[in-house]
């Protein structure tokens, strides 16, 4: 499409000094537009205005059409109808402020019209679509509307507007102010979708390359808005989904994560939507690590190291370093034993002890310890033995029952360990830890 046909509409202003042998759009057009835009036209929507708009929407589309099959290699013939469909485009937001209507909106079949033209040659008038699809998807509108926005949303699912948002979506231009806002809008939208319908999380990423696109857009050193929405879109997308989890591991995605972390080793944010950026990639990480595969693939990918460093450096992310290595070492032997290979327990005990008391009353505390040759240690000593004989019975125990009797999962043998005195045996060893690591 001819670059001089984007963005029309904004440089409008300019078309008066243009020689008259030049051709151009319609200015009375054009000055409409800009008075119904300036001045709209406040107007209640019901059944019989809805079907009006819907007609003269699909007359619209339908001349836009025919004029780009008959002249499509001549732009000015076919811009005044562009810009007379950029104008119903705006009317139909009108739909947004009566949502009881979204039913008979699907019923009229407007929805594969509006979703179709996702895929218009004009930039811009996809962008109109996304920005409509905006409204009618508004949190607040399907928040107080249920039964319609269910409908709505299996409509817009059904006509494959999440395949023709992302595929809208990887054309824009974050360079372009107008493009980059719509990139924003069009992540809001797939939130929105998710609110509303929980499954749609899974079906964008089977049926899109949304996963992949906002991976690149991690990747990318500098912030922006988009950035940090691309973060936490994906962190929306792993959160409750196994599935998920495992595709993004399937696409290097721990990885990906890593690195984007990574920029943050040894520096902070310099701003509260750059930090909330960092914790969501945080959240991902967390997510991601899960599945027993994407364990090991973090522990490959030096994972480990990368949050041992960031807690010595003792940045802002030193709280979600931690909460990430309790993620990937949970059930997950290699990566305690790399954890511990790579001297993490002296970078946790550091940690755990920065909570502590300091100065005198701390020496006073550690002092009790080994006033009367150290009876105290020997004492807690003696517990730590018992209590880990009575755990060890219980896990015998726990191993021979015969499990075709009754079910029993882990989280119940778990229970019954803690029953048997598991947790007090682990804040034994955390005491002889804190002792052990004092000088």
């Amino acid at each position: 499409m001819s670059s001089s046909l984007k963005r029309r509409r904004e440089d409008s202003t300019t078309t008066t000094t243009t020689a008259p042998t030049t051709p151009s759009v319609d200015l009375s057009l054009l000055e409409a537009l800009e008075k119904s835009q300036s001045n709209p036209t406040i107007e209640t929507l019901d059944l019989k205005t809805l079907k009006k708009l819907v007609l003269s929407f699909e007359r619209r589309l339908r001349d836009n059409i025919e004029a780009r099959l008959k002249y499509p290699e001549t732009p000015d013939k076919f811009a005044d109808s562009e810009v007379e469909l950029h104008e119903e485009l705006l009317k139909l937001k009108l739909l947004a402020a009566t949502p009881d209507l979204y039913s008979e909106f699907v019923n009229l079949n407007a929805i594969p019209s509006v979703i179709g033209l996702l895929n218009h040659d004009n930039v811009d008038i996809a962008i109109d679509v996304v920005n409509l699809l905006q409204d009618l998807t508004d949190e607040d509108v399907l928040d107080d509307n249920e039964d319609s926005a269910r409908v709505l949303v299996d409509s817009l699912i059904e006509n494959n507007c999440l395949e023709l948002l992302v595929q809208n979506l990887l054309r824009l231009n974050d360079s372009d102010p107008d493009e980059a806002s719509a990139v924003h809008v069009s992540l809001g939208i797939v939130e929105n979708l998710i609110e509303v319908k929980p499954n749609v999380a899974e079906i964008v990423c089977e049926k899109t390359k949304l996963m992949r696109w906002l991976l690149g857009k991690i990747k990318v050193r500098e912030f922006d808005g988009n950035k940090q929405y691309a973060s936490e879109i994906l962190a929306i997308l792993l959160q409750n989904s196994l599935v998920n989890q495992k595709r993004l591991g399937q696409m290097n995605g721990v990885d990906v994560v890593l690195q984007a972390i990574s920029m943050y080793k040894s520096k902070d944010p310099k701003s509260y939507e750059e930090e909330e950026m960092l914790e969501n990639l945080f959240d991902c990480m967390c997510c991601l690590v899960m599945p027993l595969e994407n364990k090991e693939r973090f522990v490959k990918a030096e994972g480990v190291e990368l949050m041992i460093i960031i807690m010595k450096q003792r940045k802002l992310a030193y709280g979600s370093a931690i909460r990430t290595l309790d993620f990937a070492l949970t059930k997950y032997p290699p990566a305690c034993e790399r954890f511990v290979d790579v001297l993490g327990l002296k970078t946790a005990f550091v940690a755990f002890m920065a909570g502590i008391l300091r100065g005198s009353r701390r020496e006073r505390l550690l002092n009790k310890f080994v006033e009367n040759e150290c009876e105290k240690i020997d004492r807690l000593m003696e517990l730590y033995v018992r209590y880990s004989d009575r755990v060890k019975a219980e896990a015998e125990r726990l191993n021979h029952i015969d499990l075709d009797d009754f079910e029993m999962d882990e989280e119940e043998k778990y229970s019954r360990k803690l029953d048997s005195g598991l947790y007090t045996l682990q804040l034994i060893a955390v005491i002889l830890g804190h002792l052990w690591s004092s000088e």
